[in-house]
């Protein structure tokens, strides 16, 4: 105990006493015994049960030799054998044996008398038995005022102690008043049963008498305390004590009742324990008193009663939250972007997004942690992100999947009224991570669900508003936690389906599909090396030509991100596995054209361009949750009635757009060349493939008015052009959405030339410069520039044929008149023409 080490530095050092000559008699040789829980002092005589083998042979020799016998208390009860001077107790007694008995089960009894202080120097053996060399201690002081005060002092204290109840004999007083000698008077303390070991040991280092005469008064002083309030408490009369210092002499008479009756109470034992796990943590003073009134209210109801359970597991859930406990941020930015390089491909804006909050973090300490909305198909990483940003910053990592939740309890927790009730599963998940700052993925946002037992959406606002959640209430605690520093993101494929009151409370980060050489790479660094690992191969049993993943991507996945993709991967390397299991030499480099032996017949060809161009068939791209493709829309006619058909399981906006293509293409018919029948007799049918898929939104709509344009002017659309955008009744093209991975589709499917909105042109910087220097991306802001674009032998548009019109005109005005006067002719009458001409205004 580093207390009594602290006390011991006070003994004279041997080693300066044989220095300086001391006498030699103070050192002796002498058999020890090591004692548990037992400490002998000077003038004591007490019987001893000696049961250990070497501590019997100690005994023994003791009694061949007539020598006496040193008494050391060990430090711990529980060792068997002491085999070095550290295990024991620096200062013991120098005992005299008095009497052995020995027993018929080879234990000894003996009575022995303690005689001096000793100090342990050094053991020099220690079998068959314990042998030490030790020093002779005097007691320290002379016999002073100060002394001799405090020997009166502690007389009547031992009459106050033993006449207010204390359990030992009325005698002791009688005793002790006859003891003159201080140390003496001081050790006689050391009889009462309520002293320690560890306190006998103090008493029993304590070499100067005046010291130890005020240790054992203050012993004496607390005791007489205890038992005055013992009294107080058993006549039910009030205490005029201080507040803080009743609190505390009533709670050590509790441990000392616990002591001598409560150990077969558990319940009383456990509300004892969960009181100071109360007290010992860090919870803020409202929340520690509300847990102290329910342990309270623990010790008082009866052991057999429900509310036991209900209680303790309340207060186990308040004590092992992590109240204030927080863990270093990682603020160097360079290390923490390396990381994140290291797990992931790409993905800049996220990595860039926290590198700044890192920055800022850096700058200044209080910042409120940034609550963050990655958007994006299945595959792109964006759980996976999570873990990296965690890593990089040094927090804890907890992920709480949100697809499917119905239930409000689920974030909020159930009230206590409820049986079987727990806190949500946000304080669940901040108990898991121990820490008051993890990183926490709220994953898969847009798949929670309502219900009659309420919108949990609708909970999650007070958890990621910055404004609320430093105090956010969970049901079941009832109490106020602190979320404020815990750095949330949150996961979503779709935007649509996040309530606006939600989305408004996020920062919105689009992680749209990767290009087909990212995904190269990405196989190249983390995939390949990954599938090696997982299947025991190494990169001498298994390669993978480039040309070997392009096809893959090209012909075995189709998806934004990389998860099918690594699954294939696997399922080449399991059967390479199988090869080299058989013959451990085997490698195996996979070329594009054996890909086929591995993992069959490609089951995809990936957007497919026509062959040549087609009337009425023009490529759009579109947009979903599982990222951007192309899609053919089909137009044909038939005779009939005026109609339009639309199918492919079409929504109703989508519906809406191909009429208003319809109707602005039978505003401009003259202008296009379409004889204006055609639509009298004539069913027009759009058709968009995946008719099993359900389809919807806006941005088809200039797709759908150029293959109508293309049927009913007989013109070819380009096969190698695809277009997105909304379509207006005047033939405006406006914006549109998801632009980075409709163009990814349009690449990977090797479309040369692809139309877009002009309002979009500024979604450009998002695209990745492979794609924008391998495409001929055209802003476009109207039909006529989108069908000058994607017709062979379009029809002028019509703002150009008035230019025309107008220019042809004022050709016309400016050329210069000629005079035009009649031929003189002579003056003649109906009578005067002759007979085969016509009378004058008649025709001839």
């Amino acid at each position: 105990m580093a207390a009594t080490d602290d006390r011991t530095k006070d003994i004279p050092e041997t080693k300066a006493t044989e220095d300086d000559g001391a006498d030699q008699e103070h050192i002796q040789v002498l058999p020890l015994v090591a004692l548990r829980d037992t400490v002998i002092f000077p003038e004591m005589i007490v019987p001893l049960q000696v049961g250990r083998d070497r501590s019997v042979k100690a005994l023994d020799r003791a009694v061949r030799t007539s020598q006496p016998v040193a008494l050391v208390t060990q430090r711990s009860s529980e060792q068997e054998d002491i085999s070095s001077v550290e295990e024991l107790y620096p200062v013991g007694t120098l005992a005299k044996i008095a009497q052995v008995i020995r027993l018929q089960d080879g234990t000894i009894r003996a009575i022995v008398q303690g005689q001096r202080r000793i100090r342990l120097l050094d053991l020099l053996q220690t079998d068959p038995h314990l042998e030490a060399r030790v020093e002779v201690i005097d007691d320290a002081g002379e016999k002073t005022l100060e002394v001799e005060a405090l020997m009166a002092s502690i007389h009547g204290q031992i009459e106050q102690y033993v006449n207010s109840g204390a359990s030992v004999p009325p005698e002791v007083a009688v005793a002790a008043r006859n003891i003159v000698d201080g140390g003496l008077l001081a050790d006689m303390t050391a009889y009462s049963p309520e002293m320690t070991t560890e306190q006998r040991q103090e008493l029993l280092e304590t070499i100067d008498v005046a010291d130890r005469l005020r240790l054992a008064s203050g012993f004496l002083a607390k005791q007489i305390e205890v038992l005055e309030l013992k009294g107080r408490i058993q006549s039910e009369v009030k205490s005029e004590m201080d507040k803080t210092q009743r609190e505390y002499i009533l709670r050590e008479q509790m441990k000392a009742i616990q002591k001598e009756l409560g150990e077969d109470d558990p319940a009383v034992a456990e509300a004892t324990e969960l009181r100071e796990k109360v007290e010992s943590s860090a919870m803020p003073d409202e929340v520690k008193e509300k847990a102290l009134k329910e342990v309270d209210r623990l010790s008082r109801i009866p052991s057999a009663s429900p509310e036991q359970g209900v209680i303790r597991t309340y207060v186990d859930w308040l004590v092992s939250l992590p109240w204030g406990i927080t863990t270093d941020d990682n603020l160097d930015l360079d290390g923490a972007e390396k990381i994140l390089h290291e797990d992931h491909w790409g993905l800049e804006k996220p990595k860039e997004r926290i590198v700044e909050y890192m920055a800022v973090r850096k700058l200044a300490e209080k910042i409120r942690s940034p609550i963050l909305l990655f958007v994006g198909p299945p595959g792109v990483g964006k759980t996976s992100l999570g873990k990296s940003i965690a890593r990089a910053m040094g927090r804890k990592f907890v992920r709480m999947s949100l697809g499917g939740i119905h239930d409000e309890a689920e974030i909020r927790g159930h009230r206590r009224t409820y049986i079987g009730a727990l806190p949500g599963r946000v304080i669940q998940n901040i108990k898991t991570a121990g820490s008051a700052n993890p990183v926490f993925m709220l994953d898969e946002i847009d798949k929670v669900g309502m219900d009659f037992r309420g919108d949990p959406s609708s909970a999650l606002l007070e958890v990621l508003d910055p404004e609320q959640n430093n105090s956010f209430q969970d049901n079941y605690l009832e109490v106020p936690f602190d979320l404020s520093k815990v750095l949330f993101i949150a996961t979503a494929n779709m935007l649509d389906t996040i309530p606006p009151a939600l989305r408004d409370r996020m920062e919105v980060i689009n992680l749209a599909g990767y290009t087909q050489s990212e995904r190269v790479k990405i196989a190249e660094r983390f995939l390949v090396p990954k599938q090696l690992e997982a299947h025991g191969l190494t990169e001498k049993n298994l390669k993978f030509e480039e040309g070997a993943l392009v096809r893959l991507i090209q012909a075995f996945t189709r998806e934004a991100g990389v998860r099918n993709m690594e699954r294939e991967i696997a399922n080449v390397a399991r059967k390479v596995a199988r090869r080299v299991a058989n013959d451990a030499k085997t490698k195996v480099t996979v070329k594009p054209e054996e890909l086929e032996d591995y993992l069959g017949p490609g089951r995809f060809e990936y957007g497919e361009l026509e062959t040549e161009d087609q009337i009425g068939m023009v490529t759009g791209l579109v947009v979903s949750d599982a990222g951007g493709d192309i899609v053919q829309v089909e137009a044909t006619r038939m005779d009939g009635k005026d109609d339009l058909l639309l199918t492919g399981q079409l929504g109703d906006v989508m519906k809406e757009s191909a009429r208003a293509g319809m109707s602005y293409i039978r505003a401009r018919q003259k202008e296009f060349g379409i004889d204006p029948t055609v639509f009298e007799k004539s069913t027009v049918h759009i058709h968009v493939p995946a008719g099993a898929t359900p389809k919807d939104g806006p941005s088809a709509g200039v797709t759908m008015a150029t293959a109508m344009a293309s049927l009913l002017t007989g013109r070819p659309a380009r096969r190698d052009l695809a277009m997105t955008g909304e379509i207006t009744l005047r033939g405006r093209v406006l914006p549109i959405g998801g632009l980075k991975s409709k163009l990814l589709a349009a690449h990977l499917a090797g479309v040369k030339t692809v139309l877009i909105p002009k309002r979009n042109e500024k979604d450009l910087v998002d695209v990745p410069d492979e794609v924008r220097q391998e495409l001929r991306i055209v802003p476009v802001e109207n039909m006529d520039q989108v069908l000058a674009e994607a017709l062979i032998d379009a029809p002028r548009p019509a703002a150009r044929i008035k230019a025309e019109r107008e220019e042809r005109q004022k050709r016309v005005a400016r050329r210069p008149r000629r005079s035009r006067k009649a031929p003189d002719a002579p003056i003649s009458t109906p009578g005067d023409q002759p007979p085969d001409q016509p009378p004058a205004g008649q025709p001839a």
